[in-house]
């Protein structure tokens, strides 16, 4: 198991990563402006379990496939590219009110709202390379088991996560309140939404993996 001084070093490099504005916190937050305070979080435990996975994928060896067999990698981006986009149409389809309130969240759109934040995490081929070449930098191989000190790192970066990614969340929807205020624009976070989505698949289809 690391020692107490790898794991507050790896919890300061946690801070900084997760306090970095990236991919998932423009999700978050655009979720949470668009649909509210649980939508935000909700989408925030979707990636944190998708974080868990990918911590286990690279335990197993899994995520190296990725850097030995290139059309791995390029199979999950452009899956990875065609559900973004799948997400930012169904976003622009559905009718129903941006600012109607969330707090009553029928309990299969909190699935979605879980599903789609894991899935979105998931196949993102660089979370992958990232945990791999990341987390064992901080794994002692004379330890115990590689699978256990991984998800140990990975509760570690979800946990501080979770303080700043929840910060946002509640800066989104104070953001809310105030939009929900304005009727000129009834659908504009659901269309800054959409292009969040819209501009997670470019970066995806555009991006390498350096």
């Amino acid at each position: 198991m690391p020692d107490f001084s790898t794991l507050m070093l790896f919890s300061a490099a946690a801070v900084v990563l997760t306090a970095t504005p990236g991919p998932d916190m423009l999700l978050i937050a655009s979720r949470s402006i668009s649909q509210g305070r649980s939508a935000g979080f909700l989408t925030y435990t979707g990636i944190a379990a998708g974080t868990y996975c990918h911590a286990i994928a690279a335990a197993l060896g899994l995520s190296q496939l990725f850097l030995t067999v290139p059309v791995a990698y390029e199979i999950v981006r452009w899956a990875g590219c065609a559900y973004l986009l799948y997400l930012a149409y169904k976003t622009l389809r559905t009718r129903s009110s941006t600012f109607a309130p969330s707090a009553g969240l029928k309990k299969l759109s909190a699935q979605r709202m879980f599903s789609e934040g894991l899935a979105t995490n998931i196949l993102n081929p660089k979370m992958a390379l990232f945990v791999l070449a990341l987390f064992p930098q901080f794994v002692d191989p004379d330890g115990s088991s590689m699978l256990i000190q991984m998800v140990l790192l990975a509760s570690i970066l979800n946990g501080i996560g979770f303080l700043v990614n929840g910060a946002i969340i509640l800066l989104g929807t104070g953001i809310r309140r105030r939009l929900s205020a304005v009727n000129r624009f009834p659908k504009l976070p659901q269309y800054l939404l959409a292009t969040v989505f819209a501009g997670l698949a470019c970066r995806l289809a555009l991006g390498t993996r350096n």
